[in-house]
């Protein structure tokens, strides 16, 4: 553990004081996207004293930054540096709206990776372990950064895209590997298909732990579990965004939280209608500052991303703040249905609990101004009665959710399965 991870408080927010007034004092003039962005706010970064004035400083959407682009595309205005110095490119997953291209240069990217050994010492991998990679190295940030940043600590990095799922577990089996780095979707997808083929079980093999991203389904009490039954090992959730780079990692004393890199971040609950500052404890919207990327960086970005932060030291001796319980949800992804608010999350929590069910969707449909919910279901071929086991998923949404949920058993197989980000919260129009 390094001793910036064990700062006292009131340093940290001197240290970070000082980073983000370098970096302000860097892209002022430099970075037209927030030079405009400052100007108009009527913002002196001469005149700043940080960290106190940090607050008059504007937030940053997303909507922003994709019509900055669309405006000048294909790039946009938020670089600070020449466009012959990037070298790096990342898009976000797309999956609430147009892509948001993101580049970075050698300096940048570095910093990206310097994050992820933050992840990697959280996890407590060390040297010479053999991690495996199973997704595609498309243009998705995924675990770009944390499979270079391996090497650079001395960890053995197997990549795993362009392969069947059945070829991956048996190059998992084959090398030794004893960790995974994989979404929380696709570590249960390679258990099912190594039960599937009557391979040898996951659990029996050499892996000791994942490391899973790309949705909350790591902080997710039910899914945490079944991940873990599965494959008899440790889950450790990490979480981060193209646009901000890897922002949070749960370490080993404090399963289901993550812990915010302070030392490259700057982060702020904001409640999502005044924009004030929530107390520890409290809900509200994770508004994200990065440090480091001075080259492509996000000043008070809004994430999206509801949270619950708890700023006490942790028994694993970090100081650094804890996002409790991990992602909740996502604002953007709330549907209302008949009066009661459904978040993705809330149906995986309930789902996930009950073994009987291999593999869900949910579809929310519209009739007139009233909107409906349905969730399909696959059931384990090992339970006979399949109407018994929709009746069960139907109370257990009911009690949780205070809502009545159409729960439909379908064919196995028919459901789609994911490597990478799942989509199972269908919203038709």
């Amino acid at each position: 553990m390094l001793e910036v991870e064990q700062l006292d408080r009131t340093r940290l927010a001197e240290c970070q004081g000082r980073r983000l007034l370098e970096l302000l004092q860097t892209i002022d003039g430099r970075n037209q996207f927030y030079t405009r962005k400052f100007r108009e706010a009527g913002i002196n970064i001469a005149a700043l004293r940080l960290p106190d004035d940090f607050t008059t400083l504007p937030l940053t959407t997303k909507a922003e930054l994709n019509a900055d682009q669309a405006a000048n595309p294909p790039w946009g205005t938020a670089l600070t540096e020449p466009l012959a110095n990037y070298t790096r490119y990342c898009q976000t997953s797309s999956s609430t709206g147009r892509p948001l291209r993101w580049i970075d240069t050698n300096e940048s990217w570095q910093w990206l990776l310097e994050c992820w050994k933050a992840v990697y010492r959280g996890a407590g991998v060390t040297a010479g372990e053999r991690v495996f990679f199973p997704f595609s190295f498309g243009p998705f940030l995924g675990f770009w950064a944390g499979f270079e940043a391996g090497p650079q600590i001395g960890l053995h990095c197997i990549p795993g895209g362009g392969m069947s799922s059945q070829i991956r577990l048996s190059m998992i089996e084959a090398i030794g590997a004893t960790v995974v780095c994989c979404t929380p979707t696709y570590a249960l997808r390679l258990a099912e298909i190594a039960e599937l083929e009557r391979r040898k079980p996951v659990s029996d093999g050499t892996v000791r732990m994942l490391i899973v991203a790309g949705e909350p389904g790591g902080s997710i009490p039910a899914t945490r579990e079944r991940i873990e039954r599965s494959w008899g090992a440790r889950v450790i959730d990490h979480h981060g965004l193209t646009e901000v780079g890897p922002v949070s990692f749960e370490c080993l004393e404090s399963p289901g939280s993550l812990h915010i890199n302070e030392a490259e971040f700057i982060a702020e609950v904001l409640d999502s209608h005044t924009g004030r500052e929530v107390s520890d404890g409290q809900t509200g919207e994770l508004v994200i500052t990065n440090l480091g990327r001075t080259a492509s960086p996000v000043i008070r970005y809004r994430t999206g991303d509801i949270v619950v932060r708890r700023s006490e030291p942790c028994r694993c001796g970090r100081t650094w703040a804890r996002l409790e319980g991990g992602i909740l949800s996502r604002a953007d992804d709330m549907v209302n249905i008949r009066g009661v608010n459904v978040y993705p999350v809330g149906i995986e929590s309930v789902v996930r609990r009950l073994t009987e069910v291999v593999e869900f969707r949910s579809i929310v449909s519209r009739q007139g101004s009233m909107r409906s919910l349905r969730l399909e279901i696959e059931v384990a071929p090992e339970f006979a009665d399949s109407n018994a086991v929709a009746s069960r998923v139907a109370y257990h949404l009911r009690e949780a959710l205070g809502l009545s949920v159409n729960v439909q058993v379908v064919e196995s197989g028919t459901l789609p399965r994911f490597e990478m980000k799942a989509n199972r919260f269908v919203v038709e129009a």
